[in-house]
């Protein structure tokens, strides 16, 4: 294994046990698109497998069998074949990594964008289990692994498979993106020496998706980097999502209407409320929600008081929250918006709404930082709907910490360019807010107020309000 590859420990080890075991393998890696499913497996195998193949994207049965023969003649070193179905195709294969030498190390075959091969009428599937469960599994010595970006295919063909392949995955490993630390890192490596305010800033806008981060220019500011890629003509970027949820799931029309009614509402929503603005209900609903969890595009959030049907759904991939706010409806035309609007204020509105977001996809680091990450917590949110009839006020908190040994941390969240001022009116409104928590949900806990902020607080002699100051630095927490 090279060291090329940044965090993925876990995943390298699981790689590492089934390369390790006595029986045949069926690993599986999954993952949004670009978050380096191919870059891990081709890091940590150095390139060398007994078999590989790539599907190709909307292609035919026949295009892709016709590739599948030629891998296999170029691998064999023999003239290349017809294969007329799937059937056909694995039969080679199997013939062919028969016809290797057992040396003690696993044969390991690798099948890149594996629900691309699986083209309409296609018969991929029923061959693929008849390969693994009437050859494969028996030989004691073969690591198959495929990844795929197209999630719903992935769990449903594979994971969730009711026929030959129930049960057969041995290992299933999914590629979150990095965390603040994991992306500093990556920056770090490709020379790119920011402030840890211009790397915070990076991830609100790129996420932790590794191939997003990979477009970086180091001689370019990240205020360069954003109009190169978003805002210049036929920026990459900005042509990214035409096919970011088309490469993943299938009916992405679906999935794209819930992302962008999210998007608009970043302080998250029900269930109901999503089915009743779209009205959509059902397993349809149910099944788009689960896959854009799976894929870290949206996030679940539990009420406090564990609420099921309260359960606020958010949307958490900085790529999309970052189009829907900036690209979708730019008609400028300003090849440099970005840096020509870097003081204006809806940017830096927008910039204290995703920072919330960032510290709850954090709120280990923040544990830790709190000294609490061995104490058993519950991390929640919680809000309280006005009732104008009744004239009760609401309120929200996106991030609740609760602690076992009976202490509430309500969580004050704020992005700013300095230490931010807390003012009077600001503490009178914690402390009717942490009132009406405690009258709402009628807990008998400590509730205490921690501040989350870029640079901690300019004036935190307010102990008696103010229980805890972490800075952006603490997000930055391994």
């Amino acid at each position: 294994m090279t060291n090329k590859l940044i965090a993925r420990e876990k995943e390298c080890g699981q790689l590492e046990r089934c390369l390790q075991s006595d029986r045949s393998e069926f690993v599986i890696v999954g993952g949004r698109r670009r978050i380096g499913k191919t870059f891990l497996v081709e890091q940590y195998f150095e390139k060398t497998y007994a078999f590989k193949y790539v599907g190709v994207h909307k292609q035919p049965m026949k295009t892709q069998l016709a590739n599948f023969a030629k891998a296999i003649a170029k691998y064999a070193d023999r003239p290349v074949q017809t294969y007329a179905d799937w059937f056909e195709a694995f039969d080679a294969l199997e013939t062919y990594l028969e016809s290797l030498p057992g040396n003690g190390r696993k044969k390991v075959v690798f099948i890149d964008e594996m629900p691309w091969i699986d083209s309409q009428r296609s018969d991929f599937v029923s061959a693929l289990e008849n390969f693994w469960n009437g050859w494969a599994i028996s030989q004691e010595n073969i690591l198959f692994v495929a990844t795929g970006s197209a999630t719903s295919w992935m769990m449903d063909k594979l994971v969730q498979n009711q026929g030959g392949l129930h049960a057969r995955i041995t290992a299933s490993i999914y590629l979150s993106p990095f965390s603040l630390a994991e992306t500093e890192t990556y920056l770090n490596r490709n020379r790119i020496k920011w402030t840890r305010r211009q790397v915070l800033q990076c991830y609100m806008i790129f996420g932790g998706v590794p191939y997003y981060l990979s477009l970086l220019n180091a001689q370019e500011s990240l205020a360069q980097n954003v109009d190169r890629l978003f805002f210049a003509n036929k920026a990459e970027l900005r042509m990214e999502f035409a096919e970011l949820y088309n490469a993943i799931f299938t009916n992405a029309d679906r999935y794209i209407s819930v992302v962008k009614l999210l998007s608009a509402h970043m302080e998250g929503m029900s269930r109901e409320e999503i089915a009743t603005a779209l009205r959509v209900e059902g397993t349809q609903l149910t099944t788009v929600l689960i896959n854009l969890e799976h894929c870290d595009f949206i996030a679940r959030w539990s009420q406090f008081g564990n609420k099921k049907k309260e359960t606020l759904f958010r949307l958490v991939d900085f790529y999309t929250l970052f189009y829907y706010a900036f690209i979708e409806n730019d008609n400028s035309r300003d090849e440099e918006f970005w840096t020509h609007n870097l003081n204006n204020s809806a940017i830096d509105n927008w910039m204290g709404h995703v920072f919330e977001i960032v510290c709850m996809q954090h709120h280990k680091q923040i544990k830790k930082a709190l000294g609490i990450m061995g104490m058993h917590t519950a991390v929640s949110s919680w809000r309280k709907r006005a009732n104008k009839e009744k004239g009760t006020e609401g309120a929200q908190i996106d991030l609740v910490i609760e602690r076992a040994d009976d202490i509430i941390h309500l969580c004050e969240i704020k992005f700013t360019r300095a230490p931010y001022v807390l003012r009077q009116d600001y503490l009178d409104h914690i402390e009717r807010r942490m009132w009406l928590f405690q009258e709402a949900t009628g807990t008998n806990k400590a509730v205490v107020t921690t501040f989350v902020t870029t640079y901690g607080l300019s004036n935190p002699n307010y102990s008696h309000i103010v229980h805890s100051v972490l800075t952006m630095d603490d997000l930055f927490n391994c």
